[in-house]
């Protein structure tokens, strides 16, 4: 089995200003905050549960120090607690840089089953919430005129078929269109835009809500055997959002063996 090796921050991302949604906890959006932080950026963070996104805000000042993290509670689906998360990245820090995408909904349910409530909401959360954050992330940087970077959570279930994830399915397939989409419009003002497609990301609490059967059944998947760690999710989107992928644009990059 292929063990990861934690790789420390470079200054990739000194002295920029990103703003992160979903980055309460220990799942993507939380390893992407604190990756960034590694590499010298200043970060905003975003999340629908207060509570949680208080503890991580907590966490990572009394690791980085303060000034380097802001937080502000942000539901992906209300688009005035959208505008209010990215306008307060720019009172803060006079200016925006890097955006990340991470907000998400799945669930499982047969389409047969499905309600419609149950379908809305996963798009509405999933593929909704990155258009209205997306768009709010050219407009700032259509104003400021001095470039900037999207980057977008998708999966690779937006490439492949699985039973009972329509929508979840339709949602991620959206977000890569979207990123599509979005990078041809915002090439003129020297906006990148790209994804990120994970297949098994998984931390300790999640992996405590699932069972071992499922667990091993997902994992014999994958080329290395294991789950991703987030942070190895977040290294990619460090690399995105770095100018090490400066020509990159409109692109979706699998972190899985399981792109089709």
């Amino acid at each position: 089995m292929n063990e990861p090796r934690y790789t420390p921050g470079h200054h990739l991302l000194q002295d920029r200003t990103a703003v992160i949604t979903a980055a309460a906890g220990a799942g993507i959006g939380g390893a992407t905050a604190r990756r960034f932080l590694e590499e010298g950026a200043r970060v905003v963070i975003g999340d629908a549960h207060a509570r949680r996104l208080k503890e991580t805000e907590d966490a990572l000042t009394a690791e980085f120090g303060a000034g380097r993290v802001t937080s502000l509670p942000c539901d992906v689906t209300d688009e005035d607690q959208v505008r209010a998360l990215f306008t307060l990245a720019e009172q803060t820090h006079g200016r925006l840089d890097v955006v990340v995408n991470n907000a998400g909904l799945g669930g499982t349910a047969a389409l047969v089953d499905m309600t419609d409530d149950q379908w809305t909401r996963v798009l509405d959360v999933t593929l909704n919430g990155t258009f209205r954050c997306t768009r709010a992330a050219l407009r700032s940087f259509r104003a400021s005129r001095t470039g900037g970077v999207v980057v977008n959570n998708a999966s690779v279930v937006g490439w492949r078929a699985q039973t009972g994830q329509a929508h979840y399915a339709a949602a991620k397939a959206g977000v890569m269109a979207l990123t599509r989409c979005a990078a041809l419009e915002a090439a003129e003002f020297g906006v990148r835009v790209n994804a990120v497609a994970p297949s098994l990301a998984m931390h300790p609490h999640l992996v405590k809500v699932t069972s071992e059967e499922l667990l091993a059944e997902l994992t014999a998947r994958e080329a290395f055997g294991r789950y991703a760690e987030p942070w190895e999710i977040a290294n990619v989107i460090v690399f995105l959002a770095s100018g090490y992928s400066s020509y990159m644009t409109g692109e979706t990059v699998s972190v899985s063996s399981q792109h089709p």
